[in-house]
C-alpha cells in the first residue's frame, strides 16, 4: 500500500502530457524485426513526428551526438546509431508538421552560446514558436576528440558553464525589443532606433560581443529542457529549466518522490511549484490483455538485449572482453577488474562495481538466471507493461496525485511503435478526461502549460 491511497485526489483536473524521443543512439530500438525501418531515413522521422501529432502530442524529441559512442576505444558496434544535425532535421520536420513541438538536444561543453542560441531561434521562428532546446553537458572524452582542445569538463564546470551560457542565449532571444522592425514605408529607416540591444558578456567561460539577429518567436523563447538526475543536475534544473526529464517513471513511489524533490528545489530557487514540468522518460508496451502484454514484454527485452548485448553489458561491469562468453550460461566466475577512470575512451561502469557483481551473482543463483537473463532482469527498468484500460489507470493516478507531469516515450520499433499508444491508449485516457481531445494552442510553452516569457 503507497501513500496515495486515500481518497483525496490533489490534482483531479491534472492533465497528461506526452514527448516522443527519437533516440539515434541506443541499442533499445530493436533494429533487427522485420517491421524496424531506418533509423537515418528522412521518411522515419516525418513518419513518427506525424504519428505524434495525431496523438495530440506535446513534442517530437531528437537526441544529438557529435560522436558516435565508443567502449574500450572502438565504436560500439551493438548500438543503433544514426544521429542528423537535430536542428536541421527538426527545421524540415518544422514546415511538415503544424502544432507538435520541435525540441533540439544541444550541448553547453562544445557549441558557443551566440551560434547555438541564433540557430534555436530560427527554429523557433521556423516553426511559429514550437521549438525547445534540450540543454546538456557533454561529458565523455571521446567527444572531446572531435574538438582542438579535446578533453572535457568536470562535472561542477559543466554546470558553471551552461548556466553562462543560458544567460547569453536567452539575452540573444531577448535582443529585439517588441516592434523593432519599422512598420511604415515612410519610416526614416528600416529598425527603430535602439531597438535591438547588443549583448556583450564577459564571464569565467564566454566573452561575448554580438547584435542578435532575429526577433522573438509567437512563445518568446524556446522551451528549456534538461535530464540531469544529479544534485547539481537536479539545482539547475530547479534555476533553470522550464521541463525536466528523468529516470523516475515507474514506479510511483520513486517517481513521487523525484517530484517532490524537484519542486523543494524549485521552491529554494524562488520558484512556483508549477513553474516546471516533470516528464520521465518511459517505454510503453500495449497487449490486448493482461497476459499478451506480457508476452509481448518478454518479446522486447529478448530483442533488446541481444546474446551480444548482454556481453558487452556484463563486459563494461566486470572490465575485461567477455565477447567469447555463453550469454544462457552462468556469470563469469572471476572477479571484476576495477580501474580508476582517467577520462580516457571507454564506457565501463565503475564506482560500485563490486556491490553491482555481488547482487548480480547472489541474484542470478537465488532465480536460476543466466548471464543474458540477469542483465534483463537487473537493467534499467524500461516503463510501463499492460492493457489499454489498465495503463490508463495508472498514468491516471500517477499525473492526478502530482508523481509526474507526463511521459517522454522511447519507442522500441521505429518508424510504426507510437501506432498502439495513440490508436489504443490516448482514446483511455481521452474517456477518463486525462488527456486533451484537441491542441488548444499553437506553441509548445502552451502546449505545456507554461508561462508565457516576461
Amino acid at each position: 500500500m503507497t501513500r496515495t491511497d486515500s481518497a483525496d485526489v490533489p490534482r483531479p483536473d491534472a492533465q497528461l502530457h506526452f514527448g516522443v524521443f527519437f533516440q539515434g543512439v541506443n541499442h533499445w530500438t530493436i533494429w533487427s524485426d522485420p517491421s524496424s525501418g531506418s533509423q537515418i531515413d528522412p521518411a522515419s522521422f516525418l513518419r513518427v513526428a506525424r504519428t505524434a501529432e495525431r496523438g495530440l502530442f506535446d513534442a517530437f524529441f531528437l537526441g544529438d551526438g557529435l560522436r558516435l559512442r565508443e567502449s574500450e576505444g572502438g565504436v560500439h558496434e551493438l548500438d543503433v546509431a544514426g544521429r542528423p544535425d537535430s536542428i536541421t532535421q527538426l527545421s524540415a520536420l518544422a514546415a511538415a508538421t503544424e502544432r507538435i513541438g520541435l525540441v533540439s538536444t544541444s550541448n553547453t561543453t562544445f557549441n558557443e552560446p551566440g551560434d547555438l542560441a541564433r540557430r534555436l531561434a530560427g527554429l523557433d521562428l521556423l516553426s511559429g514558436g514550437r521549438a525547445g532546446w534540450n540543454v546538456v553537458t557533454t561529458h565523455n572524452a571521446w567527444t572531446g576528440e572531435n574538438f582542438r582542445r579535446g578533453g572535457f569538463l568536470d562535472h561542477a564546470d559543466r554546470y558553471r558553464r551552461a548556466e553562462e551560457f543560458l544567460s547569453v542565449a536567452r539575452a540573444v532571444w531577448d535582443g529585439w525589443a517588441e516592434g523593432a522592425v519599422a512598420g511604415s514605408a515612410d519610416a526614416r529607416s528600416w529598425s527603430v532606433p535602439d531597438a535591438v540591444a547588443r549583448v556583450r558578456s564577459k564571464g569565467a567561460h564566454f566573452d561575448v560581443d554580438l547584435v542578435p539577429t532575429l526577433p522573438r518567436s509567437a512563445q518568446g523563447h524556446p522551451v528549456i529542457f534538461q535530464a540531469g538526475d544529479s544534485g547539481e543536475g537536479r539545482d539547475f534544473a530547479a534555476r533553470q529549466a522550464d521541463v525536466v526529464f528523468s529516470a523516475h517513471g515507474t514506479e510511483f513511489d520513486d517517481a513521487l518522490a523525484f517530484a517532490e524533490d524537484i519542486r523543494r528545489r524549485l521552491r529554494a530557487a524562488g520558484r512556483a511549484e508549477d513553474a516546471l514540468r516533470i516528464l520521465p522518460g518511459t517505454e510503453i508496451i500495449i497487449g490486448a490483455t493482461e497476459k499478451e502484454a506480457e508476452e509481448k514484454e518478454r518479446w522486447v527485452r529478448l530483442e533488446q538485449v541481444t546474446p551480444a548485448v548482454a556481453l558487452g553489458i556484463a563486459s563494461r561491469l566486470w572490465g575485461f572482453d567477455l565477447s567469447d562468453r555463453d550469454a544462457d550460461g552462468p556469470l563469469p566466475a572471476e572477479d571484476p577488474v576495477v580501474a580508476a577512470y582517467e577520462g580516457k575512451f571507454g564506457t565501463r561502469q565503475l564506482g560500485e562495481t563490486l556491490d553491482t557483481v555481488a547482487e548480480w551473482r547472489a541474484k542470478a543463483e537465488a532465480n536460476g538466471w543466466s548471464l543474458r537473463e540477469t542483465v534483463i532482469e537487473l537493467g534499467p527498468q524500461r516503463g510501463h507493461v499492460g492493457t489499454p484500460a489498465g495503463l490508463a489507470e495508472r498514468f491516471a493516478r500517477f499525473v492526478r496525485h502530482g508523481a509526474v507531469d507526463g511521459f517522454n516515450i522511447s519507442p522500441y520499433l521505429v518508424p510504426d511503435g507510437l501506432d498502439d499508444i495513440v490508436d489504443l491508449l490516448v482514446p483511455e485516457l481521452q474517456e477518463r478526461g486525462v488527456y486533451r481531445s484537441a491542441y488548444t494552442g499553437t506553441t509548445l510553452r502552451e502546449h505545456l502549460g507554461l508561462a508565457p516569457v516576461g
